[in-house]
């Protein structure tokens, strides 16, 4: 068999020499032969199909490693591989436009922070946390103000003082007057506030160390939400009778479905399904979703740790929302479902309506 140099190899492979060498030395792509004198290189026209592969994978912006994994695969499960990467990429992306989004509107003088409607609208709200039946203890904080929603669901054995510093160092956002352009990045100090309360209550070399939190709140202008969310507490909203997800979980198994190798239904009883890529706690990523939302009268918002949300169907919170009169009364319906459907973790809810004036 007649081995190709590396220029006649490059040029059929649509790879420069400089990446063929890089390849080699990462042990991606392997010459066929190396010349002891002269460290020339040889290929194989046998390697132009991974070559090719190669070249196609760096073309989508997979990462070397990641490659490395799939060039190993088998064609099934390579072509597995690459939906689940195009998959992330494709969320990731999303949550770009979103920011992409705001920026703009920002930059153009359209400043999103600012009022939309004539006249602004009120809230009525109301807050609560319950232990559960199982937990000997509850780790959970929920809030509701004049104009901060909160739900922090701590873990680890200080994650009750996780919760409650986190939702604390946002409390300060009620008494503040905040720019109207600078709406996300006021809620964006206070979150690294937040994270350094977390910090002050896990000391390292302490048994609470593993403590953390998830958080998720939203502040209120008069007109608009404007959300902060990390880890797997959630935020619905009921709108002209249709409820909405509007938070994304950062959980292990809610990666695997964006991955695309799990479906929702066998994510429900994964064993990792509690496991966070997202909190606030030494050593976690910290990383926040931040975004806003315009507000409609009628509208009403759900905030809930994972004690709601894993054990009660989403159809029995969708019917507790639309039939529940009044905010006090949904939040106390939806914690006794909760309970009623076992209690097995500490249960939180806020509920927000948003009205016009009277």
């Amino acid at each position: 068999m007649e081995l190709l140099t590396i220029g006649a190899f490059a040029k059929a492979s649509r790879l420069s020499p400089k990446a063929l060498r890089l390849y080699d030395e990462l042990g991606l792509l392997t010459p066929a032969r190396v010349d002891p004198d002269t460290g020339y290189r040889r290929y194989a026209p046998g390697q132009l199909e991974q070559a090719r592969l190669v070249a196609w994978l760096r073309r989508l912006g997979m990462p070397l490693a990641r490659i490395r994994r799939v060039c190993a695969m088998d064609p099934g499960e390579a072509a597995g591989e690459i939906r689940a990467y195009w998959a992330r990429v494709e969320a990731d992306t999303a949550a770009r436009r979103d920011l992409a989004a705001f920026l703009v509107d920002h930059l153009t003088g359209k400043d999103p922070a600012m009022s939309r409607t004539t006249a602004p609208l009120t809230l009525r709200y109301a807050a609560l946390s319950n232990t559960g039946r199982v937990r000997p203890s509850n780790q959970d904080t929920a809030y509701a103000g004049s104009r901060l929603l909160a739900v922090a669901d701590g873990y680890g054995t200080g994650g009750a003082l996780a919760g409650a510093a986190a939702v604390d160092a946002l409390r300060s956002l009620e008494s503040e007057t905040v720019p109207a352009g600078d709406l996300l990045g006021a809620l964006e100090d206070a979150l690294g506030r937040a994270e350094q309360a977390v910090h002050g209550v896990t000391s390292p070399g302490d048994d609470d160390a593993d403590a953390g939190t998830t958080l998720t709140a939203m502040l209120w202008t008069g007109s608009q939400l404007a959300l902060v969310h990390i880890g797997d507490s959630r935020v619905h909203l009921l709108r002209d009778g249709e409820l909405f997800q509007i938070t994304h979980d950062h959980t292990v198994v809610q990666s695997l479905i964006d991955e695309g190798r799990l479906t929702p239904e066998e994510a429900a009883s994964h064993p990792q399904r509690s496991l966070l890529m997202r909190a606030l706690g030494r050593g976690a990523d910290s990383t926040p979703d931040l975004r806003l939302h315009d507000a409609r009268a009628g509208d009403r918002y759900l905030l809930c740790s994972d004690g709601l949300s894993t054990v009660v169907p989403a159809e029995d919170v969708h019917r507790v929302l639309a039939d529940t009169p009044g905010p006090e009364d949904a939040v106390r319906e939806l914690v006794d479902l909760a309970n009623a459907s076992g209690g097995p973790d500490n249960v939180s809810c806020v509920v927000a309506d948003v009205s016009a004036p009277a």
